[in-house]
């Protein structure tokens, strides 16, 4: 490699060149005269001694001035081959500089790309903004060609469209039915099909339309299962940039990192509010909830709800019977009452509700329907006979749940002495008939 040095070495190597030819020639041509003036006056005499002297001197000096010649030429051609090599070496520099800063430019933008995805993504407090985030980026890494999220349903057997960007209203996207029909998703790696009709091109693809087209597929991995696929759609022969390739790659990896960081929270969440056995609230959940729901109704109904004779359904049929009967009454529950209704297992076969916005009476009517669809449900599934027992109560004022959870549940225990399977609200009783403070005898409750 040529470097400055080189190059300022070559100048005063042809320098000292120049000078040296022409002190050489300089004395060449002193001695050169002597030998041609000695010719000339042999062989002439008088006025032609000079001019056939100077001949006799350009013919002898003509081999030395093209030797001279010569040797300057070699060393210009040394110094041009030198100033080339060098301007190529520039050139080729130059190329690499300008390579590299574009390089650099491209690593800077995806760089910043993920950072503000990531951040995006973070901020997103649900699913439904998480796909928000990713079809806006869909719309920036793939700007006017459709592109579409893919992710399998809780039944991991079919694809569903999550987002979507360049697609008509009625346009259709991608075909496959499942992960497992998916090359991307099945193999796990990154696709391109640079045409519908090459022999190694996805079958969907082809089948798609009668138009060929190149398709870019991507994997998306939740939780380390791929469930889904990043699919975009260009002309044939199209091949995505590799800034490109790569944007929709980082936004499969941290989309589907965010999903599934928010799956995993909401299972937690979800296990740690309710009951394994039923799909209920359990009671720290349910007192939160009627904490909340207090905060947008003046008026609310509390009442307790009981299995009757549930002891002796347990000790006759077993264990597996008894937690079919608390599924089953679970499900009756849920199915009859509104979806702003609270429902709580609160303790073996007890369960507490609460009714945002319901007087006592209201709740009543909503439980002796309970009631009735509970007796048909017993006899559709099969299950031993068995009823429920309520007791309702309203939340007053400002009193603490606690407080008027008790008194429903005194009434419960008074509906359970007046001979169960019924629906009983504390303003219905005497005054003073039922038990302060909630205290049920258990075993009255378990009978």
């Amino acid at each position: 490699m040529l470097t400055e040095s080189h190059w300022e070495e070559a100048h005063r190597s042809r320098a000292r060149l120049s000078w040296a030819i022409a002190g050489v020639g300089m004395v060449a041509v002193g001695l050169l005269n002597v030998p041609a003036m000695a010719l000339s006056v042999i062989l002439v005499s008088g006025g032609w001694r000079y001019p056939v002297s100077g001949a006799f001197a350009v013919v002898m000096g003509a081999p030395f001035v093209v030797l001279m010649v010569r040797v300057a030429e070699r060393q210009a051609d040394r110094t041009d081959e030198s100033h080339r090599r060098m301007a190529d070496q520039l050139n080729d520099a130059v190329a690499r500089a300008d390579r590299e800063a574009k390089s650099r430019d491209a690593q800077a933008s995806r760089q910043q790309f993920e950072t503000h995805l990531a951040n995006a993504l973070e901020m997103a407090e649900g699913e439904p903004e998480v796909l928000d985030v990713i079809e806006r980026s869909l719309a920036k890494v793939a700007p006017g060609v459709p592109a579409e999220l893919l992710l399998a349903d809780n039944s991991h057997a079919h694809l569903v469209r999550m987002a979507a960007v360049g697609f008509p209203a009625d346009g259709q996207g991608c075909s496959v039915d499942s992960p497992a029909q998916c090359p991307a998703a099945r193999r796990a790696q990154i696709q391109v099909f640079e045409d519908s009709e090459a022999l190694d091109s996805c079958p969907k693809l082809r089948q798609r339309s009668e138009e060929r087209m190149a398709a870019l597929c991507v994997p998306v991995s939740i939780m380390g299962r791929t469930v889904g696929v990043i699919h975009s759609t260009a002309a044939a022969g199209t091949v995505p940039p590799d800034e490109q390739v790569h944007d929709l790659a980082t936004l499969a990896k941290l989309g589907g990192a965010r999903i599934g960081l928010l799956r995993a929270m909401a299972e937690t969440q979800l296990q740690a509010t309710t009951d394994n056995l039923t799909g209920l609230l359990n009671r720290r959940a349910f007192e939160q909830r009627v904490t909340e729901a207090r905060r947008g109704h003046p008026s609310i109904s509390v009442a307790m709800a009981d299995l009757d004779h549930f002891k002796t359904l347990n000790d006759t049929y077993g264990h597996e019977a008894g937690d079919r009967a608390l599924r089953l009454f679970a499900r009756v529950l849920r199915e009859s009452l509104r979806s702003d209704d609270v429902i709580c297992r609160y303790g073996g076969e007890e369960f507490a509700l609460a009714f945002p916005g319901c007087a006592p009476a209201d709740a009543k009517r909503a439980l002796d329907s309970v009631r009735g669809r509970l007796d048909a449900a017993v006899t559709v599934n099969g299950l031993p006979k068995f009823t429920a027992t309520f007791g309702v109560t309203g939340l007053r004022g400002h009193e603490d749940l606690p407080v008027a959870i008790g008194r429903s549940d005194a009434t419960l225990f008074s509906a359970k002495r007046l001979g169960r399977d019924r629906v009983l609200i504390d303003e219905e009783l005497p005054q003073g008939q039922a038990q302060p403070d909630g205290c049920v005898p258990s075993e009255i409750l378990a009978e």
